[in-house]
């Protein structure tokens, strides 16, 4: 059986763009080494490894201090991955979590003295199976205890079913990716202005990470700058971006450097940027 190849791009490019001190890549994953850290039998996808040496010599390029890594689906609920990441930066780098709603208090705790910060639920089709949304909601309370948040991982054509659910959060609720909307269909599409509705509700937080996956037209992305930057104007208190490295399910890695420089547009001025990269991300998940 061949290995699968790796979905990031091998060689990225040194940004133009300088990035504010302490900037954040608030949304990435690591994937193994499967000899150390085996994937999940059950797991829906499985990826070529992507560990966190490869992962520190990246973020050393584009300029990035902080970084939040998000367990990933291939990894399942066994998130040692991403503490063996957290635990060789020292405290620069927290995680995301997956957890059942069955976890309890203790295993949360646990979780929060390793350095994580929240949990992430996933309502992708293609990465399986994912618990209904009423129980999700009712596990927030115990997140209170513990200063965390809800992430979420959905379709755009869900926005508006989860609405009601999110809105009854006990903790502040983070959209993954601008809602997965699909660039081509612009600004006016319904998915986005259900995005927009949900937002302007002050508990909820977006990450304008993933313009390469709603783009339709490729690199330099610009059918899908527009909904970054309006969410960055619209609400930049409640912003934050990431990579999104390794680039899981793409068929053509993205360049991170492309992706970094992209900024520039998503957050024309240094104070948008300084309140996208640094500010929000140190609010949400207390480096």
């Amino acid at each position: 059986m061949n290995e699968p190849r790796p979905s990031f791009d091998p060689s990225p490019t040194r940004p133009a763009l300088r990035l504010p001190h302490g900037a954040c890549d608030a949304h990435c994953h690591i994937f193994g080494p499967q000899v150390r850290f085996p994937f999940d039998p059950r797991a829906p996808f499985r990826p070529a490894d992507a560990p966190k040496e490869t992962l520190f010599a990246l973020h050393a390029l584009l300029g990035i201090e902080r970084c939040v890594i998000v367990q990933s689906t291939c990894h399942g609920f066994d998130n040692r991955v991403v503490a063996d990441a957290i635990a060789a930066k020292g405290g620069s780098y927290l995680g995301v979590a997956l957890a059942p709603v069955t976890v309890t208090l203790d295993e949360l705790r646990r979780l929060d003295v390793q350095g994580f910060r929240g949990l992430r639920f996933n309502f992708m089709k293609h990465l399986g199976t994912v618990a209904p949304i009423k129980p999700i909601i009712a596990l927030t309370p115990l997140l209170v205890e513990l200063d965390w948040h809800l992430q979420v991982h959905c379709d755009s054509s869900m926005i508006a079913e989860l609405t009601p659910w999110l809105l009854r959060s006990a903790v502040p609720v983070v959209i993954d990716h601008m809602g997965r909307v699909d660039a081509s269909l612009g600004l006016a599409q319904e998915p986005f202005r259900a995005l927009l509705r949900l937002l302007d509700h002050s508990h909820i937080w977006v990450k304008v990470s993933g313009v390469d996956r709603l783009s339709r037209q490729g690199a330099p992305y610009a059918d899908a700058v527009p909904f970054a930057r309006t969410l960055v104007e619209r609400f930049g208190d409640r912003s934050l971006w990431g990579t999104d490295w390794p680039h899981p399910n793409t068929p053509s890695p993205p360049d991170d450097g492309v992706l970094t420089d992209v900024l520039s547009q998503i957050a024309p001025s240094p104070a948008q940027r300084q309140a996208l990269l640094v500010d929000n991300a140190q609010r949400l998940y207390r480096f």
